[in-house]
């Protein structure tokens, strides 16, 4: 059956995507002091819900306010901010598009101070190396701790849908607390939580039973996935698809897959394939990962389940988006960063009129910092439509970076009035 980008796409729950282009998650980080969306939040998501994506993927949202992963990070933990909620949801699905919400923990990749007294958590104790002084030393979850994050992300999914949001994200890649789960560098316990892969994927399907429990069948339930850690002793490919099948297998609607974690950057930087970390094969092909969805399509069809999958990263052309989805690869493409820079970006795509995609930036040409100049480049441009300005691709990367770091507190006081 030929697919084009407007092809619509019925979902294992029954949900429908309008087209096959989603707006993967980016990490806003810009919620109040107290973890609620804010006007800038709302106003961001209002722009992108008539962008043409089929799908709006919201980025970073912790499933508990002591355990953030960068300032700026809403919580959900109630129903304490339901009203600001609902705005944020029926801003985001205001033209038709499926609002879900990414779920997370950063476990042991919490940064130092930001969450006050409280140690960071991880399920061994494995402190993340090549950033010293940026994480601490993380210390092992109880078993009952880990019971209780479990239901934590029930108790988030329950309170997002409530608030009008139409499915969830649990993000289980990037080296955060679900995938330190899965990997057998950062998972060296010896109980039903780790040892073995199956005891290693436990805490992730836990987590998605408790959050069908808690939806019931009708609601879409994605997962973001590594394809493997890019690490000697991590997570490889096979075990990544042992978990994929054991997902399908959970009944899940959508399956993004991505890679690395911060000490393998591979989901870092829209130019990952030009510093080397994308396989020339992919690059070839543009994304990042479309040879791991061939061989976890095969798996999934050999396997007698369903479960549609979503590729994001290097996707640059037109044509090569069509081709991906003409091949049965996959059936949904991401996009995160180029939506930033051009917030209409899927429905110009979807018309035709849009053959390339926009990726290049201003270089801060300082090499310890690129990768965190780029990130904090693109957060001041969400920054700027979340106040109703029009992204600036010539910004200076330096004034941005020293503006992130004023607005979210990383240097000085919280900034309150506009971009500088």
């Amino acid at each position: 059956m030929s697919h084009d980008l407007d092809t619509p796409l019925v979902l294992p729950s029954g949900a429908t995507l309008t087209s096959r282009i989603a707006k993967s998650a980016l990490s806003e980080a810009i919620g109040s002091q107290d973890n609620a969306p804010t006007p800038e939040l709302i106003r961001l998501y209002d722009r992108w819900a008539g962008s043409g994506a089929g799908l709006l993927i919201t980025g970073n949202v912790m499933v508990d306010r002591r355990a953030l992963g960068e300032p700026g990070n809403v919580a959900v933990e109630d129903g304490r901010h339901l009203p600001l909620l609902k705005e944020w949801a029926a801003a985001a699905t205001a033209v038709g598009a499926q609002a879900w919400v990414q779920l997370n923990h950063p476990g042991r990749q919490a940064p130092k101070g930001l969450n006050g007294s409280h140690q960071a958590v991880a399920p061994s104790v494995t402190s993340v190396s090549g950033a010293p002084g940026v994480f601490g030393k993380p210390r092992a979850l109880g078993r009952e701790e880990i019971s209780g994050i479990v239901a934590r992300f029930a108790a988030a999914a329950r309170t997002v849908v409530e608030a009008g949001f139409t499915g969830v994200q649990v993000h289980a890649a990037h080296g955060y607390l679900i995938s330190q789960f899965l990997s057998p560098l950062t998972n060296r316990r010896t109980d039903e939580w780790g040892g073995t892969p199956e005891n290693r994927r436990r805490f992730l399907i836990e987590i998605v039973r408790a959050i069908r429990a808690a939806l019931g069948p009708g609601i879409p339930i994605g997962v973001k996935l590594n394809s493997a850690d890019f690490q000697r002793g991590g997570m490889t490919e096979d075990e990544s698809t042992e978990v994929v099948l054991a997902l399908a297998a959970e009944g899940i609607d959508l399956l993004e897959i991505s890679g690395g974690n911060y000490e393998s950057t591979v989901f870092m930087g829209a130019d990952a394939a030009e510093r080397g970390e994308a396989r020339a094969s992919t690059k070839s092909r543009e994304a990042y990962f479309l040879g791991y969805a061939e061989r976890v399509r095969k798996a999934i069809d050999d396997s007698g389940t369903t479960l549609p999958l979503m590729v994001t990263g290097g996707f640059r052309t037109r044509t090569g988006m069509t081709e991906a989805l003409e091949s049965g690869a996959v059936d949904v493409i991401g996009l995160g960063r180029p939506l930033i820079l051009e917030p209409d970006l899927p429905r110009r795509l979807i018309a035709g009129t849009e053959a390339a995609l926009p990726v290049t930036i201003k270089k801060l040409r300082i090499k310890h910092l690129e990768g965190m100049g780029e990130l904090m480049w693109y957060g001041v441009q969400l920054r700027r439509i979340g106040q109703g300005k029009d992204p600036d691709p010539e910004r200076h990367p330096l004034r941005n970076v020293l503006h992130y770091m004023r607005t979210t507190g990383l240097i000085g006081k919280p900034a309150r009035r506009g971009i500088a």
